[in-house]
């Protein structure tokens, strides 16, 4: 029953404009109850000492405009003998309502700073739980997710959209509150005269009307604005990370072109935006005292002048409807100001949302460690349907073996090694640990006794000991250094200016590509993973380099199952079995020396760098 009715006011919520539009803040803040349910108890004290001031200058301005007229009352005898004292003197009775005024003016304020305060807090807790969900979301989805996606569009929705949101939350925050203070302005006026607060009523009715139209403009207009922020925040990330590769080409003249043209994307857009919502509040302005002072005229030349009222009830209707026409105006002004955000919550609302990405379904079981054998069967594999990367690819690979996969760039090496850490799942096909589905394990178990070190070492912006042990339970200072000593690692870590405490800077700015990878062989070590994935972990390396990586990586594969991915071919002549891919498909499979006396692929390859390494 509680799900039949939870869905129903769901769908009820939905199925409004501004439901629909706002459903992602309305849906987060009921888990933290207690802060909303103070946020809006406490306008709505406010709003009710609003309307006891009003009450209250009634009194005051018909005691002062007519003396000998009976004194105010407000029907609560205890309350109109001792506190109004109506048996007091004319002076005596001004004196109490000027005071009454002052201390309802104070409750007011004290209660519009609660409100501001809770509204505050809620604020930042609907955008704090968020950024941690769309971090979660984040974490929790497969690499093609972000293959496909933007990264610079990611970080944009994570930071700046979620720091739009929280303007928005603030504009309609304020609305709220303004709101209350209408209702309230609302029944004081009826209560002085049902008939101007109905003509007050039908004129500012028309008047939002024709404004809304403007709000939905800055509606239509704020989508644009999200999507250029978007584009621009991803190439300001390109120009950041490949700022050495834009100094090499000389490509400043292209790279600034780029960024204008996206500067003025966005500036563009922006605009459209800030003209249509500009507009709306003068207009509102301008419209509102005409409605004003149409209303003035009216009071004085129909309803004074005829009797109906008198002129300390006009006098209070018009305080009322003075005080009512700016908070139309503010109100106004605040609505355009949720709209204008409207881009910033579509996106946060489709970055969360489940429906469209590309889960990996975990597993149950725990992975305590390979006892037999890794199984590839019949694997199919591609990026998108149309264009298969691996094609019927079976393959063993046994336990404490060291399997190296040969073949030209795009044959589907690194693909094929991305599916044993199931960061893609075949097409076809299945994987199988010890004769079990990976699908069947908990991925975190499996990965967990798993190294990656790749050819793009990615290195942190954190001290070399963080680096080194990230992702290990291992923290001690002693089996870090043992690390870093047996990745060859030690002598030039020791040689910075705060050894292992040095900061690395982004990506390891500080570092070259050799001891980068030193880094990331002294990570893997420190982890002491069962399974290692080499992916090229020598290529584009200098000689010496390569030489120290090499004698790391032989330390590194003593007694744990190895995939080796290589560039040079040097450095796999010791493995127990090497696969050569052709196209996403196996075309050899061997030792070395089988394949060689084969003189087929390998073979090629063998004479190939031969010729090279002679002719270099």
């Amino acid at each position: 029953m509680h799900f039949k009715l939870s869905s129903f006011f769901r769908g009820l919520i939905k199925a409004t404009r501004f439901g629909k539009d706002h459903y992602l803040i309305l849906r987060e803040i009921r888990y933290f109850p207690k802060i909303v349910v103070l946020a809006i108890i406490c306008p709505l004290i406010a709003a009710a000492f609003e309307g006891f001031g009003i009450g209250f200058l009634f009194g005051f301005l018909q005691n002062l405009v007519s003396p000998a007229a009976e004194a105010f009352q407000t029907g609560i005898r205890w309350f109109d003998i001792w506190v109004l004292g109506i048996n007091t003197s004319e002076i005596s009775r001004l004196c109490r309502v000027c005071i009454l005024i002052l201390l309802s003016t104070w409750i007011r304020a004290l209660f519009n700073w609660l409100t501001s305060i809770y509204m505050e807090i809620a604020r930042i807790k609907l955008t704090d739980r968020l950024q941690r969900q769309i971090f979660e979301q984040l974490q929790s989805l497969p690499l093609s997710f972000f293959g496909k996606s933007q990264s610079g569009e990611i970080v944009n929705t994570l930071i700046n959209e979620v720091g739009q949101l929280q303007q928005a939350i603030s504009s309609g925050s304020f609305v709220i509150v303004k709101g209350l203070v209408l209702v309230v302005y609302l029944i004081v006026l009826f209560q002085i005269s049902w008939q101007l607060s109905l003509i007050s009523i039908l004129l500012f009715s028309l008047l939002i009307t024709g404004l809304s139209r403007f709000n939905a403009q800055v509606r239509e207009a704020s989508f644009p604005v999200s999507q250029t922020n978007g584009r621009f925040t991803s190439i300001a990330m390109e120009f950041v990370n490949g700022m050495r590769t834009v100094q090499a080409f000389a490509t400043q003249d292209f790279e600034r072109r780029r960024f204008y043209a996206a500067r003025d994307e966005v500036v563009n857009a922006s605009v459209k935006v800030a003209f249509l919502r500009s507009v709306i509040r003068p207009l509102a302005e301008g419209l509102a005292t005409t409605i004003l002072v149409a209303m003035i005229i009216l009071g004085i030349t129909v309803f004074v002048a005829s009797g109906v009222m008198k002129t300390a009830s006009l006098l209070t209707f018009l305080f009322v409807l003075f005080r009512l026409v700016p908070a139309i105006q503010e109100i106004n002004g605040n609505i355009a100001g949720i709209n204008s955000f409207q881009g910033s919550i579509s996106n946060i609302e489709k970055l969360l949302a489940t429906q469209d990405k590309p889960y990996l379904r975990n597993g149950t079981i725990q992975f305590t460690g390979l006892k037999r054998a890794i199984e590839l069967v019949s694997v199919d594999f591609g990026y998108d349907l149309q264009n298969p990367v691996l094609q019927n690819i079976t393959l063993t690979i046994e336990k404490g073996k060291t399997v190296a996969l040969v073949g030209a760039s795009g044959a589907g090496k690194t693909t094929l090694a991305d599916l044993i850490p199931r960061f893609y799942d075949p097409v076809q096909g299945e994987i199988l640990l010890d004769g079990t589905n990976l699908r069947e394990f908990d991925i975190n178990s499996v990965r967990r006794r798993m190294a990656i070190v790749s050819q793009d070492t990615f290195i942190f912006n954190a001290s070399v000991r963080d680096n080194i042990a990230y992702g290990s339970e291992v923290t001690e200072d002693a089996d870090i250094a043992r690390a870093a000593k047996l990745a060859n690692a030690l002598e030039f870590v020791l040689e910075m200016p705060e050894g292992f405490e040095t900061r690395l800077g982004d990506r390891g700015v500080r570092l070259s590509g050799g001891q980068r990878q030193r880094i990331a062989i002294a990570r893997a070590l420190l982890r002491d993973p069962e399974i290692l994935i080499l992916d090229e972990a020598t290529s584009a390396l200098d000689s010496v380099s390569e030489r120290l990586i090499q004698e790391s990586i032989e330390k590194l594969s003593v007694g744990r199952t190895v995939i080796a991915i290589a560039h040079r071919l040097s450095t796999i002549v010791r493995a127990d079995k090497v696969v050569v891919l052709e196209q996403g498909q196996i075309v050899e499979q061997g030792t070395y020396q089988e394949l060689l006396a084969q003189r087929g692929k390998l073979w090629n390859y063998h004479q190939m760098q031969h010729e090279v390494g002679q002719s270099s």
